[in-house]
């Protein structure tokens, strides 16, 4: 916006962009390391004696020099919480032991989500191993929608004394009320309302009550946590409860495929969860990871964008609890199975998310992409892939989205998030000032269900809430650089020490690093657009590099032009492990002119 004079304001000061790209082919601004960061990365180079590339990711994280070695060999034993941190759990494990004692029928009542799936099976599993069989209930997420119902719970309360609701429940006050004569134990960590339901336990560190410290834990980590509490009561009695460290490959797949932040105790968690499902004991997650065809050692990008999509399948498309059964069960036969089945449906899930994706990125376009919220809702739109949706939306406006499935007088939308905006305590405000039917979430993924008369006033308010928390922020999104590096020094060893600061993932992402004026060699498309590149610098080696769907945004048209000259290229390094063979490859995520 211009002043009366007709003078445009002037931009606001940043930092310099690295190598001087201000804008990218793709459209970013290229940011190095913090002036802080460069000097605390030599300083870990003097005094860790560690390589420099892993000394510029190790800075980014904020890690001293007397902190490195512990950081880049995380123990679980000295990150796990004390479990009776937090409130209620002293009660939850005395009332799940007293069940077992009693030998109660008990019945575990999970979302159908990755998270609400590895929760599920992470109790089922703990329960077996002890000789206690209990009913797994999913809900249908078209008929039944999201949590605990009423009928469900009133229907379980008539043959189980023990409810326990995994992922879900913290706001589910009718639902309970109507478990009349079961007690009910909530494990959860979706953030909590002011006042708590009626259930015997509420173990949550998203309670308002609770310090927030273990705010970043996935649901499947506060089943966890009741797990070792309760081990260590039987321990108490002379009984040994189950290996709970062969279960923490659920507690990874779930930590990923939440999106938690892997910081804390949540990398110790995925870090040993990954070495446990590399030994591909777990029937479910070993036939899983056969139909996917995963020809590698399961990473958190495996977790999060090769296994979660199918265990969370039947969740959006198919039948609501085969992800939790194919986590649970110990026949190989029925894991295969289950898998072939999920792997299906994973199928006709991407096939209904891209119509889906059409019609909701037209629509958002056509209202504005440059507002505090992106949102588009539609007639008929299946509600299992509005999430999935939202994700693409936010992505491509660098926004908060919501997509919203209309049917009849009300519509079921999904929300996801950026870094730093909280759209699960916006959509919760939201709820409680009348314009939701009801909402709820986390920082950064929300539910709701809006009616049809209210749909434009939730969404302006919703929009009005998030441009408070700074969601309307402009200027080209930044692409953040760890290090410079040249071909030469791209092998296998050094990747191989970068990923012991891994894993990568949420809150903290696999290290980028840009390689200048490079020639590029050949540039091709390959498989559904795709990008596929030899690059060199002057006079050495060569640098093989990947763009996936490079072509669905450009990119790959400005690389392949002919007389494009040296370029500027950033991207993670990853060992690609195709046809057998083990070779490094950039996984390119943009380039520029040099």
């Amino acid at each position: 916006m211009n002043d009366p004079a007709g003078v445009p304001p002037a931009p606001t000061p940043g930092p310099e962009p690295f190598l001087g790209v201000a804008h990218s082919l793709s459209g970013r601004r290229w940011l190095g390391p913090a002036l802080e960061e460069t000097r605390l990365a030599e300083a870990l180079a003097q005094q860790a004696l560690l390589p420099p590339a892993l000394c510029a990711v190790l800075a980014r994280r904020g890690v001293l020099p007397g902190q490195a070695a512990d950081f880049l060999a995380p123990s679980l034993r000295s990150l796990l919480p004390d479990p009776m941190s937090l409130r209620d759990m002293g009660a939850a494990a005395e009332r799940l032991l007293a069940a077992m004692d009693r030998r109660e029928r008990i019945a575990v009542f999970a979302d159908y989500d990755v998270d609400g799936g590895a929760s599920a099976a992470l109790m089922l599993i703990w329960l077996r191993a002890l000789g206690h069989m209990a009913t797994l209930y999913i809900p249908d997420r078209i008929d039944e929608g999201y949590g605990p119902n009423a009928p469900a719970m009133a229907a379980l309360a008539r043959d189980h004394a023990l409810i326990i609701c995994v992922d879900c429940g913290t706001l589910s006050h009718d639902a309970i009320v109507a478990a009349k004569g079961a007690d009910v134990l909530v494990l959860d960590h979706h953030l909590g309302g002011e006042e708590l339901p009626p259930a015997l336990a509420v173990v949550n560190p998203n309670r308002q009550d609770e310090s927030g410290d273990l705010g970043h834990l996935c649901a499947a980590a506060v089943v966890f946590l009741l797990l070792v509490e309760t081990n260590r009561r039987l321990r108490g009695r002379a009984v040994q409860g189950p290996d709970l460290m062969t279960m923490l490959d659920l507690v990874a797949l779930a930590t990923v495929a939440d999106v938690a932040p892997l910081t804390g105790v949540n990398r110790a968690f995925v870090r040993q969860g990954l070495t446990v499902m590399a030994r591909r004991v777990r029937p479910g997650l070993r036939a899983l990871a056969d139909v996917a065809r995963l020809d590698a050692p399961p990473s958190a990008h495996h977790l999060g964008f090769v296994l979660g999509p199918r265990v969370n399948a039947g969740g959006r498309v198919g039948a609501a609890d085969l992800g939790a059964r194919l986590l649970s069960t110990n026949d190989a036969t029925e894991a295969e199975r289950l898998a072939a089945e999920l792997d299906r449906l994973n199928t006709e899930r991407r096939e209904i998310e891209a119509a889906v994706r059409e019609e909701a990125l037209a629509q958002a376009e056509a209202r504005g992409l440059d507002g505090p919220l992106v949102w588009a809702a539609g007639e008929g739109w299946h509600p299992g892939v509005i999430g999935i949706v939202a994700a693409r939306l936010k992505e491509a406006a660098n926004r908060p989205a919501v997509v919203i499935a209309l049917d009849g007088a009300e519509g079921k939308g999904s929300g996801r998030s950026v870094s730093g905006v909280d759209l699960g305590a916006a959509v919760q405000r939201l709820a409680g000032e009348g314009l939701l039917i009801r909402g709820g979430g986390h920082r950064m993924a929300a539910g709701l269900s809006v009616a049809r008369e209210q749909l434009e006033a939730a969404m302006a308010r919703l929009g009005e809430l998030l441009a408070r928390q700074g969601a309307h922020a402009p200027g080209p999104r930044a692409l953040h650089i760890d290090a410079l590096m040249f071909p030469g020094a791209a092998t296998p060893e050094l990747i191989g020490q970068l990923e012991s600061a891994g894993p990568f993932g949420q809150a903290a992402p696999a290290p980028r690093f840009a390689f200048p004026a490079l020639r590029v060699l050949d540039a091709r498309q390959v498989g559904s657009g795709h990008l596929r590149l030899r690059l060199a610098d002057t006079d050495g080696p060569t640098l093989e590099a990947i763009a996936f769907g490079a072509f669905d945004t450009g990119l790959g048209q400005a690389m392949t032009q002919k007389g494009l000259g040296r370029v500027h290229v950033a991207g993670r390094l990853e060992i690609n492990h195709f046809g057998g063979r083990a070779r490094v490859q950039l996984r390119l995520d943009d380039a520029a002119p040099a």
